[in-house]
């Protein structure tokens, strides 16, 4: 909050809400719009690394938003989209979103099928974000805009992951097909919550397309509760889940600290990608050797240039081969077969652009020789530190 003389804020008038005129004339200015108040991560879908669209359970597609399925007969697709010209959203400013197609689901709802997307927020987050999340007179607000191919009503849980596990269930309300709908939820805190100041889960978001008799039961809506694995949400109509091809799409994310929903925050891609990268990046693998073989002809050590410090010590995707160039040997010699990243935080300052790796599956190589290892040609090295 400023104190300054009317006038002071170019273009607001003293009758705005932005401002509280006291009667020595002096206004107090009330800002909603604080930057980087966004808890999420890429909420409006612009950055997709892996791909733009995927069958894969989890990550695949949009950063930071994985699609789960279970007990599926066909693996649902999720995808980057473009937002159509004319629509809410798009005159909002998104271009993009995520939109699952739900497939053929020919044997009808299961007790333990689902489709679902999530969003994990880092527990830091939440701890530095100014929430006084132990306050039921404090509060956060998610707000997003959503399109189902099928008019239904669909749920979203809240999960704090640290402490005793509590569960806040949402619905969107029917929503009209193919039309897209702004929703905005305001969540008080609890005494019961508990989130810790470190790079673990804090909070797991989860946008419910279906979920089966197995996770559904009697659940109060709106209200924080113990979690229950088998009651996570009410019990859902199958509707969507059983439309072939049926459709559920989701932009403008924003999770909030106050009671009122702000303008979406929208950054750069180059902002949103590097946020996403803390999580997960792809590296173009041609790095030198740090000393070697480290007294191992299987072994070669190699730093790793990254784009930015990483949340935890990464792992590296598998089905890469490495090859090793070293000393007086001109040729390649056999083939390295995984890398593996050292202890990150502790050996690494968690701050660093480098990572040291383990390249495995050497032979004949020279013991602490200097010279390059690199992958396959046109291949790139993926790591991955998600929650």
């Amino acid at each position: 909050m400023s104190t300054l003389k009317v006038g002071a804020i170019r273009g607001v008038s003293a009758s705005s809400d932005a401002v509280t005129v006291a009667n020595d004339g002096t206004c107090t200015a009330n800002i909603t719009n604080k930057p980087n108040r966004n808890l999420i991560i890429n909420g409006d879908m612009q950055v997709a690394q892996r791909g733009t669209t995927s069958t894969t359970n989890g990550f695949g597609s949009v950063d930071r938003f994985p699609v789960f399925s279970q007990s599926t007969d066909e693996a649902p697709t999720h995808a980057q989209v473009d937002v159509s010209s004319g629509t809410t959203p798009y005159t909002s400013g998104f271009r993009k979103s995520l939109k699952i197609t739900n497939g053929n689901q020919t044997s009808g709802a299961g007790g333990g099928d689902l489709i679902a997307i999530s969003y994990p927020v880092e527990a830091q987050d939440l701890a530095n974000s100014g929430w006084n999340y132990l306050s039921s007179s404090s509060f956060v607000t998610l707000s997003f805009y959503v399109k189902s191919s099928v008019a239904q009503n669909f749920y979203v849980m809240l999960r704090s992951e640290d402490g005793t596990q509590r569960a806040y269930v949402i619905e969107t309300g029917s929503l009209s097909a193919d039309t897209w709908t702004k929703i905005t939820k305001t969540i008080p805190g609890n005494s019961g919550l508990q989130f810790d100041n470190n790079t673990g889960r804090g909070l797991l978001i989860e946008f419910v397309q279906f979920r089966g008799t197995d996770g559904t039961g009697s659940v109060t809506l709106n209200q924080w509760a113990t979690y229950s694995s088998s009651a996570r949400v009410p019990n859902m109509t199958s509707t969507w889940y059983t439309t072939n091809d049926a459709t559920f799409e989701i932009t403008g994310v924003q999770l909030e600290v106050g009671s009122v929903a702000t303008d979406f925050e929208h950054t750069s891609f180059a902002q949103e990608l590097l946020l996403c990268q803390r999580y997960y990046q792809e590296v173009g693998m041609s790095v030198q050797m740090a000393g070697g073989s480290s007294g191992s002809s299987a072994i070669g050590n190699v730093n790793v240039p990254i784009a930015c410090a990483m949340r935890a010590a990464p792992t590296v995707a598998s089905g890469i081969t490495y090859h090793m160039w070293h000393g007086n040997n001109d040729g390649k010699n056999n083939n390295g077969t995984a890398m593996t990243v050292a202890s990150y935080g502790t050996s690494i300052p968690q701050h660093s652009t480098a990572l040291r790796g383990n390249v495995t599956g050497f032979s004949g190589v020279t013991d602490n020789r200097s010279g390059s290892v690199c992958a396959n040609s046109g291949t790139v090295i993926k790591l991955t530190a998600e929650i």
